[in-house]
Formats: structure tokens, sequence, C-alpha cells
């Protein structure tokens, strides 16, 4: 995803579409999501013909019922989103409920692709064991893969049968190593473009002596699924794996709200969207705080943001989602973007920043 991400990024257009909706993932529920993608790619055509030149608007309209007739209905996870430019056609599906909406703009909205990269419940469990292990990718305590190849990974050779070795504790942990090491490289070559977080599920021992070896020792929670579930359903592994993680996240969650307290009292806090803004465009913000489902479209003239009415969302000198915006400027700057649930930023209108002087 940090590839895609990047590759949305890099585009460099005077007309950038992202379609963004809801979806189901079982039937009959899905049926549904063919007829709202349709009336959203119906509300970004009507917009394209109103404000481009009429062949750009064909142009573009074509790649989006192109694009249109590749999804898969039956891969739906929570969420869809359409990329669409003269130089890009591509969707992807998320394990996140969004706002069903079209954007119109000069850059794709990408902040829902942002909070899913910053939201560390989407993790990988790697199960464990001394003969095998298998790679489940999760989100919450939703099941959304089972990693197949090179997964899973079995002790076909890195251990031994001789009597005299198996009685040698230092030889069964160097052989154990390795196999372990094995596992932990094609972990990463997973994780090379979606780096998620990984919750170890395996007996003490077994997640002590991976650590050992782990290259990437940060990205291993410091929590684990106790136990040998090595033929356990994935589902099942998600459910016990979520009720590990929920606890440890919300204390993590605690801890960036105690940062955020910390900001106000000693005066490096920003809460109005102007002065967040130029304290990005100056390099100044260390951390944005938002709440996920903020919204709201603006104008910006010579570094000034002016809100307008939800009525001049399509007009074209407007952007459709001002804090989209600041998301992506603050992420350019080398700032660190938190998402926070509906509610806790009620103090400051569901924005916030901290400075780094």
């Amino acid at each position: 995803m940090n590839h895609l991400l990047k590759e949305l990024k890099d585009v460099v257009s005077d007309c950038c579409i992202t379609i963004i909706l809801n979806t189901h993932r079982t039937k009959p529920d899905n049926k549904v999501d063919r007829l709202e993608l349709k009336k959203l790619i119906h509300e970004a055509d009507n917009r394209l013909f109103q404000y481009e030149a009429e062949e750009k608007a064909r142009v573009l309209s074509k790649r989006l019922h192109t694009l249109e007739n590749q999804i898969h209905y039956d891969q739906n996870l929570d969420s869809l989103i359409l990329f669409v430019s003269e130089t890009l056609s591509k969707h992807i599906h998320l394990p996140i409920r969004v706002e069903n909406r079209v954007i119109i703009d000069n850059s794709f909205a990408t902040r829902d692709l942002v909070r899913l990269l910053h939201m560390k419940t989407n993790y990988f469990v790697l199960v464990l064991s001394e003969y095998k292990a298998r790679l489940i990718e999760g989100f919450n305590e939703t099941l959304i893969r089972e990693v197949g190849s090179p997964f899973p990974i079995e002790n076909s050779d890195l251990y031994s049968t001789k009597t005299s070795e198996l009685k040698n504790a230092d030889r069964q942990k160097h052989l154990l190593s390795e196999f372990y090491n094995r596992i932990d490289k094609a972990v990463n070559e997973v994780r090379n473009d979606d780096p998620k977080p990984v919750l170890i599920c395996s007996q003490e021992q077994n997640y002590n002596e991976y650590l050992k070896i782990a290259d990437l020792k940060d990205s291993i929670l410091p929590v684990f699924v106790r136990g040998n579930k090595l033929y356990q359903d994935a589902k099942e592994i998600l459910r016990e794996s979520w009720k590990v993680v929920s606890p440890y996240q919300f204390e993590k969650n605690n801890e960036r709200k105690k940062e955020l307290e910390a900001a106000v009292s000693s005066g490096m806090f920003l809460s109005d969207a102007n002065e967040i803004w130029n304290a990005t465009i100056e390099g100044r913000i260390r951390t944005v705080f938002i709440e996920e489902d903020l919204f709201r479209p603006a104008r910006i003239d010579k570094n000034t943001i002016t809100f307008v009415s939800e009525n001049e969302r399509n007009n074209p000198d407007v952007v459709d989602d001002i804090y989209d915006e600041i998301i992506d400027a603050s992420m350019n700057s080398g700032a660190e973007v938190v998402f926070l649930k509906r509610g806790e930023l009620h103090d400051f209108q569901g924005l916030g920043a901290v400075t780094r002087f």
C-alpha cells in the first residue's frame, strides 16, 4: 500500500478523480455495491462534463467506466476506492468504513489510505512453532487473508534426528534459530511494500527465541498470543489475536492523547486550520491529530483557507476536502498524522497539531 500511496501522490494533473464508497463482504448485500458505484460514477460524469472540456471529459469518463467493469464485487471488503486520471486508473479494496463521496481535484484523495496505514490494528499474525509457520493478515478481529507462497513454511531440513544431537541443547537452538531466521526473512519480504506490525502466536519459549533473531524487532508487537494454534482456523486465530491487540492499542492511543495534552499545556499546540496550514508550509508541525470522519470544502488563496458551504463543494476553485490537503502537506513536510475517533477532539473542532518548536 505504501507503493500505491507514493504512486498516487506522484501523479500531477489538473483533474484527478477519486470515488470512495462503503461496500459489503458477502452476498446478497454486495449486490447494492454495484448500484451505489454506478450512482457515484454518474455524479462524477455530471461534474466532468460541467467543468471540463468535452473531449477531456469523454476520455476520463471512459476510463472511469472501463475501471468499473474490472471490479470483482466478490472481493469486496468494507470499502472501495477508485482513482482515475489521464495517466492512471486503479482501484483498491480496504477493510475500513469510509464516507461515500466523489472528489475531483488536482490530486487524489488519499486520506483513507493514510488512515489505514496509520491504524496499528491492521497487522499480521505469525503463527509459529518449531516445525511450521503461517502468516495471516487481519484488521481488528476481521480476517483479510492468509498469506500464500512462501507460506506456510515447514521445517523440512533444519532439525536433527540423531540421538547425540537431540541431547545437545545448543545444537537444537542453533537449528531452530536458522529456521526462524528463514521465516523472518520471508515475513519481511511480504511486508516490504506493506509494513504492518507483526503479532506472534506461539508458545512463550518460541516467541522469545524468535525475538532474538528478528531483523525488525521494533515492528513486532510486545504482546503475543500464547499457545500452539498452528492448526486452528484463521478466523478463530484473528478473534483471539484481537483480544490481545485491542487493549494494547487502547493504551497506545491514550499515550498519544497525553502527548496532545502536554502540547496544549506547553503552548506548542495549534487548532486553527489556517495556523496549522501555514505552520506546515514552514515545516514547524511535528504531529497532526485529526478525527477520522472530518471533511470540509474550502478555498485556498495565498495560503489562506476559507471554508465554504457544501453547496459550493463542486465549484472548480474549491478543494473538496481541506483536511485531506492538510494531511498531504503535513506528511510531505515530515510530520506524523494521528487519526482519532469522533468526538476525541471536540474542544478543537476535530483538528489539532503539535509543533516542533
